[in-house]
């Protein structure tokens, strides 16, 4: 959604419009609403909140309060937070925030201090109001549920194993991640499993070659200090951490392996009622997500993998010889509805991963949209990684739908899910035909045996019987048969499970659309098909008479492709100046230790999702910090994304698509060697902050999006000529050259060759991109590489030429006139249509005392541009206010303050949405001494379309004209015949569908 032009974006917002920069998704507005002309009484927003405050928490903060020295770690140095500075400062902090919660009556629930400036609290919707209006508060974010995002063997895809893989160059199994603790945040860990053995934690004092202290042969060994677990890390500093006791998990739980274990669950039991929870309120794992990304990322080396008695193959995580700290903050619910995490528990997990001294932190998880760059999670993991953490993030499964992301600040690493060599099944059919998909579980040949639609074996009355849920299909005639099951309702084994319980003997898994194909461990023979391959066995089936063999093996589809699963850019809140995701990394069909209770009893599975490349990322990572403690997380994010490789399409071909792969898939041998490095840090991500719009309140001058020392490049509207900087880092001596691939682009580097003599060594460079035959609104993509000898440093670019670089808004008064404002084409003919004007009826309400009601201003198809406007006559010392966001299929999206302007109107502009209804809440904060006031308000909803009924006359001149590219001109908007006692809206568009509010009255 388009709220106004990006450049526009880059200007300071308001005071209240800057808090809530998230949505109220796990807030309780409703979702229905009355008729637009009543509203709605029902309580606004009444729940947790997330309220950040201006000071700096201990991870950046620079000694600037009297008598309170620094807490900010020298670089290469790690947070101390035992420190008795760090002790005074939290104090400090900590205070604070009740003081600000008090102001309001509210009750502080939860403080954070490490890596966030943070309390949590339940607000009514008067102290959210007045909450914004505190000095001080910088963010107000509701306490919102983030979910887990859903060669054949991962290690070897990567080249780790072998005796030329990484891990022999690196020392072999044993060293390869030595020296690092990766931090889990997810839904805990299954301690049993094979791929986390290891000797117990012992105290300090020498008790043999595998017990106490570390010794010089083995410096990296963690032991137990009293109750406290230490272990001396790679890079000089100290990890402590404790194995937290809980349901079913005591603290011999915990051993040199996983090496720290704790929950955060207190937002996660307030919001969900005893008689629905489910799993284990302790940090085991009982749905097997935490247990497979921690596997995965740094299980043992050479498991042996079973399952239902048959032998899956052998094992490892990317870093086997790193250790694991546990952040249990994602929960299971009974009814499923709330599965995943709050907000307030996961800051707490960062908070505490990064007090505890982990040096990579694994965060697969994500919303269902994109998280804006000032939510509360995402400003502590930038703090995180302000303190030295790499953390790796999943991209979201919400793929191939563009714009699909979550997690795309610029420092984390968002992961992308590509596929490796496939686990095949041949369906054959009767009538000769056969078919290729993926299985994991035709072992031996299955048939002929008959081949039914699941519908076809119903039981009577059974509803999703297509899909196979559980007791739809009916025994006596789905025995002996393979099924046919569809996608959908019910999960992927439960399907094959009903098949079994029902006697059939196969099940071909079919998609009804663009989903993914998966390996899952099923109870039966199955192979999953989709596109036309699905279609044709779906109406084979249907015809009667079919029969069936399953086979295993057969040609599988080139590899690696990113999957259909994997969520896609470009990144809405990056405005197209951020190119996101960062990297491809394996995450189909991957093979993993789970938890028993939540796979069927199975300790290993196949897991497909980004959730399942990003700890490929954070493996990665380990090993690469801990050949190289020293280095930052964006230096080493550099090296991996400059050694990718392009992944493949379906036809075999090198995929140019960067919102689907990013960089490309990460190389693991060569992201060692990158020769040039691009490295940013607080200073450098506040900047960007500042230049997307969001105050920071740190005193960092804004810069330009597109000029943060990033490994891409990316322009999001590039009008006619742009000009981005860059400085890079030697890791080694070399002389590089310049080269710019970009069709239709001319660009150039300034200088085009640089000298390195030494390792350390920075140099800076442009690139001045001029569009020649670029088209205008289509993204164009390429790439920049230096080159030196055989190192290659390869920089995706993205850029987007557009139309216009015009005004958002610009307004008008009386009922005729005339405005001239300036506009910057980006191409020699520049269009402009006048459409409307539209005034629509207003209309009037009141709100008595402090209350809220609620509207839904619907957005028919076809509708290029909606404008809301809300007028209250506020009783002086009261307040009011407007919050809006999108609705989708009756689903909020997001939500925000709108401003007022200087008459005190609250105005919401809406163009170029996938939207099909705004919600608006309009508020009113009662502080007279009865409570009982009366705020008049006016509600008007113009909607413009080609086909609107006007109400007067509007025009733009000239409507076309010759114009120098990339150079202002003027237009002039005229009106006559308007309404002059209600607001007007004309839709000024140009050409690619941009445009400008014109406002009348």
């Amino acid at each position: 959604m388009t709220i106004q032009p990006r450049r526009a974006l880059r200007n300071r917002r308001g005071a209240i419009s800057a808090l809530l920069a998230t949505t109220l998704a796990v807030v309780s507005l409703p979702l229905a609403t009355p008729a637009v002309a009543t509203g709605s009484t029902t309580p606004l927003a009444a729940g947790t909140y997330l309220i950040t405050l201006a000071d700096q928490p201990l991870v950046t903060y620079d000694g600037s309060v009297d008598d309170l020295p620094a807490t900010r770690p020298a670089k290469g140095k790690r947070l101390d937070v035992t420190a008795p500075g760090a002790k005074r400062y939290r104090t400090h902090l900590t205070d604070k925030q009740s003081q600000v919660a008090k102001k309001v009556g509210a009750t502080v629930r939860q403080h954070y201090a490490v890596t966030t400036n943070t309390f949590s609290a339940k607000l009514s919707a008067a102290q959210l109001v007045q909450l914004a209006r505190t000095k001080g508060v910088t963010n107000i974010a509701p306490d919102r549920f983030h979910h887990v995002t859903d060669d054949k063997t991962s290690t070897d895809f990567l080249g780790l194993s072998g005796r030329k893989g990484l891990w022999a160059a690196l020392g072999g199994t044993a060293e390869a991640g030595k020296g690092i603790v990766i931090g889990d945040i997810d839904t805990g860990i299954w301690p049993e499993s094979a791929s986390f053995g290891a000797p117990a934690l012992t105290a300090g004092k020498p008790t043999g070659p595998r017990g106490g202290k570390p010794t010089r042969d083995d410096p990296y060994r963690p032991y137990l200090d009293g109750t406290t677990t230490v272990m001396h890390k790679a890079d000089g500093t100290t990890f402590t951490g404790t194995c937290q006791t809980g349901e079913s998990f005591t603290a011999t739980d915990c051993n040199q392996k996983i090496i720290s274990a704790r929950y955060f669950a207190e937002g996660w039991l307030q919001n969900v009622p005893a008689s629905n929870r489910a799993g284990y309120i302790s940090p085991r794992d009982s749905q097997g997500h935490g247990t497979h990304t921690a596997s995965t990322a740094a299980g043992n080396a050479g498991v042996r993998a079973t399952a239902d008695g048959r032998d899956l193959g052998t094992i490892s995580g990317v870093a086997p010889a790193a250790t694991i700290a546990v952040y249990k903050a994602l929960w299971q619910s009974k009814d499923g509805k709330k599965d995943g995490g709050l907000t307030s528990d996961l800051v707490a997990a960062i908070d505490q991963a990064v007090a505890d001294g982990v040096d990579v932190i694994n965060y697969s998880l994500g919303s269902t949209f994109e998280s804006t760059y000032d939510d509360p999670a995402q400003t502590a993991l930038r703090n995180a990684a302000a303190a030295g953490v790499f953390v790796a993030t999943a991209g979201g499964n919400a793929g191939p739908e563009a714009s699909s992301l979550d997690n795309t600040a610029p420092w984390t690493t968002t992961v992308a899910a590509g596929t490796i060599a496939p686990h095949t099944g041949t369906v054959t059919l009767g009538n000769g035909k056969s078919y290729t998909g993926i299985s994991t579980s035709v072992q031996d040949t299955v048939g002929s045996a008959p081949l039914v639609l699941a519908d076809a074996v119903r039981t009577a009355g059974a509803a999703d019987a297509d899909y196979c849920a559980a007791g739809t299909l009916d025994a006596a005639r789905t025995a002996g048969k393979v099924v046919v099951c569809t996608r959908g309702v019910t999960a992927r084994t439960d399907k094959s499970a009903e098949v079994k319980r029902a006697g059939g003997v196969g099940m071909v898994l079919v998609n009804n659309g663009k989903e993914s194909t998966d390996g899952d461990l099923h109870s039966v023979p199955t192979v999953h098909l989709g596109g036309p391959a699905a279609t044709a066995v779906r109406d084979y089936a249907a015809a009667g008479d079919a029969t069936v063999t399953l086979s295993r093996g057969g040609a599988g589809e080139t590899y690696p492709q990113v999957a259909g699963f994997s969520s896609r850019g470009p990144s809405l809140v990056g405005n197209g100046d951020l190119l996101k995701p960062d990297i491809t990394a394996p995450g189909s069909t991957i093979l993993a230790a789970v938890a028993p209770p939540g796979n069927h009893g199975h300790d290993f599975d196949y897991y497909s999702g980004t959730s399942m490349a990003t700890p490929h990322i954070a493996g990665l990572a380990a090993l690469y910090l801990s050949e190289h403690p020293t280095w930052s997380p964006m230096s080493v994010k550099s090296a991996m994304m400059t050694t990718a490789t392009p992944t493949r399409t379906a036809d075999g071909k090198d995929s140019t698509d960067v919102f689907a792969q990013g960089a490309g898939e990460v190389e693991a041998e060569a992201m060692l060697s990158p020769g040039l490095v691009y490295d940013s840090g607080d200073q450098d991500w506040l900047g960007y902050l500042e230049g997307v719009g969001i105050d920071t309140r740190s005193g960092v001058d804004a810069v330009d999006p597109s000029d943060l020392n990033y490994p891409s490049i990316a322009i999001g509207e590039l009008f006619g000529s742009q000009t981005v900087t860059r400085t890079v880092t030697a890791t080694s001596a070399g002389t590089y050259r310049a080269k710019v691939d970009l069709p239709g682009v001319k660009a150039t580097v300034s200088p085009s060759v640089l000298h390195f003599s030494h390792p350390g060594q920075k140099r800076t460079f442009t690139v001045r991109f001029d569009v020649t035959t670029a088209p205008s609104g289509v993204l164009d993509t390429g790439s920049l590489t230096w080159t030196s000898g055989r190192t290659t440093v390869r920089s995706p670019i993205a850029v987007t030429p557009q139309s216009v670089h015009a005004p958002a808004e610009i307004k008008g008064t009386g009922t005729s006139g005339e405005t001239t404002y300036s506009v910057t084409p980006a191409t020699s003919t520049l269009t402009a249509t006048a459409r409307g004007p539209v005034s629509a009826p207003p209309v009037k309400g009141t709100l008595t005392g402090t209350a809220e009601t609620y509207y839904e201003a619907a957005i028919p198809a076809g509708t290029k541009a909606s404008q809301i406007s809300v007028h209250f006559d506020v009783a002086e010392g009261n307040l009011a206010g407007v919050v809006w966001g999108p609705m989708i299929d009756g689903v909020l999206q997001s939500a925000a303050f709108a401003d007022p302007d200087s008459n005190g109107v609250f105005t919401v502009n809406v163009s170029r949405t996938n939207a099909d209804a705004i919600f608006v809440a309009v508020v009113a904060v009662d502080y007279s001494d009865g409570g009982d006031s009366v705020t008049p308000y006016t509600y008007q909803v113009n909607r413009v379309s080609e086909d609107s009924p006007v109400t007067g006359k509007a025009t733009v001149t000239p409507g076309t004209s010759r114009v120098t590219p990339g150079t202002p001109t003027d237009l002039t908007a005229a009106w006559s015949g308007v309404p002059a006692g209600a607001r007007s809206t004309v839709w000024i568009e140009y050409p690619n569908g941009a445009g400008t509010f014109l406002t009348l009255n």
